[in-house]
This record gives C-alpha cells, sequence and structure tokens, in this order.
C-alpha cells in the first residue's frame, strides 16, 4: 500500500465522517420538535415505537440522538422502558439505511456529477437561511455531498488494494469470519461511526479486496461495535440511561451472533457468488438489514422478559427505598399484624421524609434530582401503603383497628406533602443566595435551624415511641419566629431597606419552608393514633 493510497484512505474517512456529522446535525437541527412529535406517536405501543426508531433514524441517520431523545422520553416519565427498548430495536434496523444508500447511489453515479452541486447548494441554502429551519437543511444537503465524496475517496484508495494486501485469501472459514467481526468492533469502537465501517466494507467488496463474507463480518462488527458508544454514555448515567444501554447491548449482541451463525454457515455459497451476475454490494446491504430484521423477530417475544430482568438491575437507592419492606398481603388475614406492617412502612416513609427535608432546607446545590427522584419514590411507596390499607378494610376488622386505617392514611398524605414541598424547595435557593444584608440571612438561618430542629423531633424512630407533644411545643416556637422573621422582612420593605420583588420572593420561600414544619408537627400530631388503643404508650404530657 502506498502512502499515496493511504492518504486517500484517512482523507476518504475523515470526509465521510465530516459528512455523516453535518448530515445528522444539520437534519436533528431541522426537525426540531418534529423528533419529538415522531417520539410521542410511540406511546402507543411496541409497534408504534419499532417504527417510529427505524424512521426517525433513518431520518437523522443517527442512532445516538434518538436513543437519547429516547432516554430522556423515559425519565421524563412519556415512555416505558419496555417502548424504549422497541425504539431501539427500530434505531438498528433504522441504521440499515447507510448501506443502501451507498450501495443504489454511491456505486451507480459518477459522484463529482451530483456531490458537488449538492455541498454547493447546501451552502447557499446555508448562508441565506442563517440559524432557521432552511438553514439547518442546507447543512445537511452540504453534508450528504461531502458524504459522498468520502466515498469516493475510499472506492479509490481500496482499487488495487487485493494487490499489496491479500485480504480476499483468508476464507470464509469461522477463525476468519471472527476476525473480521472483531476488525468491525474495533474499527468501530476507533471512530464511533458504525457507518463509516459500513461504507468501508462496502468499498472493499466493489474493489474486490475482501470477499462477500469477509465484508458481511465487518457490517456484523460494526453493528456490535455501535454498543461501545452506549457503554461509554452510561458511564455515569441515571439507572434508565444503564438499562436502556444494556438492552442496546443485549440486542446488538444476539442479532451480531446469530448473523454470525448464518455467515458461517453460507459463507462458502456467498463467495462463490459471479460479481458479474449479482450485485455484491446490495446484497451485502441486504444482509445488513436482513440480519437486523432477524435479531428483531427473535428478541420481540423476550423483550418483557428481558425488561423485568433490566429493572432488577442498577437500581437506584431511591427505586429501593419505593419498594415496600413489611407490606406482605400474607399477613392481610392477621389485622393485627397488616396493622403493624403499615406502621412500619410509614416509620420508613418518615426517616425518608426527614431526610428529604433537611437536605432541601440545608439548600445544597445540586440536591433537586435528587430530591425530585426521592419525591416520586415517597409517593409511590405512600400509594402501595394506599392500596395495602384498601385490602386490609376488606377484612372482618374490630372497632379498634378499623378506626387506624384512615388516620394512617391522614399521616401518608402529610408524608407526601412532606415530600413534595422538599423537592420543590431548590426553587427558592436563589433567593437565599441573594440575601445581602447580615441580620436577614442570620434570622433566615436561624429560622431554617429552627424547622429541621423540629423535623428531627417529628421523626419516627424505631427506638422511641412518638406522640406529638414535644413537636407540638417547638412549632408553637417555630410560628413565633416565623410571624417575627415575616414582620421584620415586612417592616424592611416599607422602609425601603429591602425592595418590593427581594421581598415577596423571600416571604414565599420562608412560607414554604413553614408549610413544610406545619406538615410535619401534623404528621407527628396523628402518629400515635395510627395503632388500635390497646396497643398505644402511656400518654405523657411534655413539660
Amino acid at each position: 500500500m502506498t502512502f499515496e493510497m493511504l492518504g486517500q484512505l484517512f482523507g476518504g474517512i475523515g470526509l465521510f465522517l465530516l459528512g455523516m456529522q453535518l448530515l445528522t446535525n444539520g437534519l436533528k437541527q431541522a426537525a426540531g420538535r418534529s423528533l419529538r412529535a415522531a417520539l410521542e406517536m410511540a406511546t402507543g405501543s411496541r409497534l408504534r415505537g419499532l417504527v417510529s426508531g427505524a424512521l426517525i433514524t433513518a431520518l437523522v441517520q443517527s442512532s445516538s440522538a434518538v436513543t437519547v431523545a429516547t432516554l430522556g422520553f423515559v425519565n421524563a416519565g412519556l415512555l416505558t422502558l419496555t417502548q424504549s427498548v422497541s425504539i431501539i430495536y427500530g434505531s438498528n434496523i433504522g441504521t440499515t439505511m447507510v448501506g443502501w444508500l451507498v450501495a443504489l447511489i454511491g456505486f451507480k453515479f459518477k459522484i463529482s456529477a451530483f456531490a458537488l452541486p449538492m455541498i454547493g447548494l447546501g451552502m447557499v441554502l446555508r448562508i441565506t437561511g442563517n440559524s432557521n429551519r432552511l438553514g439547518h437543511i442546507g447543512t445537511a444537503v452540504a453534508g450528504f455531498g461531502i458524504f459522498f465524496i468520502g466515498l469516493d475517496f475510499l472506492r479509490d484508495a481500496f482499487d488495487g488494494l487485493s494487490e499489496s494486501v491479500p485480504l480476499a485469501e483468508l476464507g470464509a472459514g469461522p477463525l476468519a469470519l471472527a476476525l473480521f467481526v472483531l476488525a468491525g468492533i474495533v474499527m468501530t469502537f476507533l471512530m464511533q461511526a458504525s457507518a463509516a465501517v459500513i461504507a468501508i466494507a462496502l468499498s472493499l467488496v466493489y474493489t474486490g479486496s475482501i470477499s462477500l463474507a469477509a465484508a458481511a463480518a465487518l457490517v456484523i462488527g460494526a453493528n456490535v461495535g455501535t454498543t461501545t458508544t452506549a457503554l461509554l454514555a452510561s458511564i455515569g448515567a441515571t439507572s434508565n440511561a444503564k438499562r436502556i444501554s444494556a438492552a442496546h447491548v443485549i440486542f446488538n449482541l444476539l442479532t451480531g451472533l446469530v448473523g454470525l451463525v448464518l455467515l458461517i454457515l453460507l459463507g462458502g455459497f456467498l463467495n462463490r457468488l459471479d460479481p458479474a451476475q449479482f450485485d455484491l454490494v446490495s446484497l451485502l446491504a441486504l444482509f445488513h438489514t436482513l440480519f437486523n430484521l432477524l435479531g428483531v423477530l427473535l428478541m420481540w417475544p423476550l423483550t418483557d422478559r428481558m425488561v423485568n430482568f433490566l429493572k432488577q438491575r442498577f437500581r437506584t437507592q431511591e427505586e429501593d427505598e419505593a419498594t415496600p419492606q413489611y407490606l406482605d398481603k400474607n399477613i392481610i388475614t392477621t389485622p393485627s399484624l397488616a396493622v403493624e406492617a403499615i406502621n412500619m412502612e410509614l416509620a420508613r416513609v418518615s426517616r425518608i421524609c426527614s431526610r428529604m427535608a433537611r437536605e432541601a432546607i440545608s439548600a445544597e446545590r445540586g440536591a433537586a434530582t435528587r430530591l425530585q427522584q426521592q419525591s416520586d419514590s415517597v409517593n409511590l411507596l405512600i400509594s402501595r401503603i394506599g392500596d395495602f390499607n384498601q385490602e386490609l378494610a376488606r377484612q372482618n376488622l374490630s372497632i379498634e383497628i378499623s378506626e387506624t386505617l384512615p388516620i394512617s392514611l391522614r399521616v401518608a398524605r402529610y408524608f407526601s406533602e412532606i415530600a413534595r414541598l422538599s423537592a420543590r424547595l431548590p426553587e427558592y435557593y436563589p433567593v437565599f443566595e441573594q440575601l445581602e444584608d447580615p441580620g436577614v440571612r442570620s434570622s433566615v438561618q436561624e429560622f431554617q435551624q429552627a424547622v429541621i430542629h423540629l423535623i428531627d423531633a417529628c421523626e419516627v424512630r424505631e427506638d422511641q415511641a412518638v406522640q406529638g407533644y414535644e413537636a407540638h411545643q417547638m412549632m408553637r416556637q417555630v410560628q413565633r419566629e416565623y410571624q417575627y422573621l415575616k414582620g421584620s422582612l415586612l417592616n424592611q420593605t416599607i422602609s425601603s431597606l429591602l425592595n418590593t420583588a427581594d421581598s415577596v420572593a423571600l416571604l414565599d420561600a420562608l412560607s414554604h419552608i413553614h408549610r413544610l414544619a406545619e406538615q410535619a408537627e401534623k404528621a407527628s400530631r396523628h402518629w400515635s393514633s395510627t395503632t388500635p388503643v390497646q396497643k398505644r404508650a402511656a400518654l405523657v404530657e411534655a413539660a
């Protein structure tokens, strides 16, 4: 291989990757909200998800963009994990469009006859359209032209390659095919673009540098190699991101394995096909599409099992907390044990909510996302407690136990409100950070500490009974501090020591914290009534 051939090879790959990047970015920007609307269509069924994933990936030519958008929808609750997996299936089918573009256009026409005018037209649209949709379409059109210019360089670089590097002589044995699969994986990992590897495989077949079976093995390797991007993207990501990446890896590995088995069985036959009678480039593109479709057909009936398996993996603390630890349907028929289980579960909720409230009031930067996740977990756990409560209510209960069930739901409602308020409190962090008056800042901090002490007193602990007397006394003190602080801020506003906008924002933030304290005190006050009378601790008035 001469230096000129190496230059053409690397330059061709560079132009190809540049063209793909411009094409993908241009189409993504031009699609805009259409991408979101198309993904929303996937919420109907798994089949819709499959079709949406294939069509969107074929449009924007980037399975990574579709995967990222899908992940956002999953985290927002607009897509289930099952639906997102079907979109991943579809995106793998959509990526085969690159192979068809190269096979049907790249090697059938004189590239310079249409590629150079496309680049010129694209840049005209880009310049005249600026940053609007027309400009983005221009970027995509120019990228499309550069894509084929790069392909032309690749084709020229591989002409005569078989004379200097006899790759075609490696044969179609299992070991040789496995080596080509490995080469495809490594190349995709290094270039982070399976489309480039597929284009190289198609170019090698077109120039006769390698056999059809070897090129098919390269394509399989490129397909499997895309999982490296998913794995890298999942590092430090959310649980759902890791699950979607794992689904991507499972699907591509299984699809690649099936493709390799078929290739080992059919390799000899494929290599005997006469290039004069068969369009080997189109056959390679067809093979890429068929083994991805076959992978979908194999995984489709197994999807629910895979999703259930993945849901048990990569679990976060919040997801584990949302799973009841004490509610067991087997004890429903023993109401005294069932009531005790409800109380123990509510005690867990109390400790979670207390932790959330302390963290929220402490105004820790970066806590907003974590607090929202914890709030969602608390709501899910409380929903399960409510369902268990309803099932218990259908049993033959004593009057004492029947009386405790609505009280338990009331306490659960207070905890739910604590979680909601805690998750919203980060919205007010900028208000606290902008406080300039040392006196006001000190008063606010004292009020925050008073509320934290109240929350500590209201927390249900395993080593002591909670009757609410101490919390009730502390709430009176918090109320007095709140009224004094509010009056002080209003006076400063009237005296023009504090501008009206800052005053309103700060009063709103303090009211939010005050309401959080009220919910904690109410939960503490009603807690002792969640157990039957005969099991309650003796009442002791606080001094």
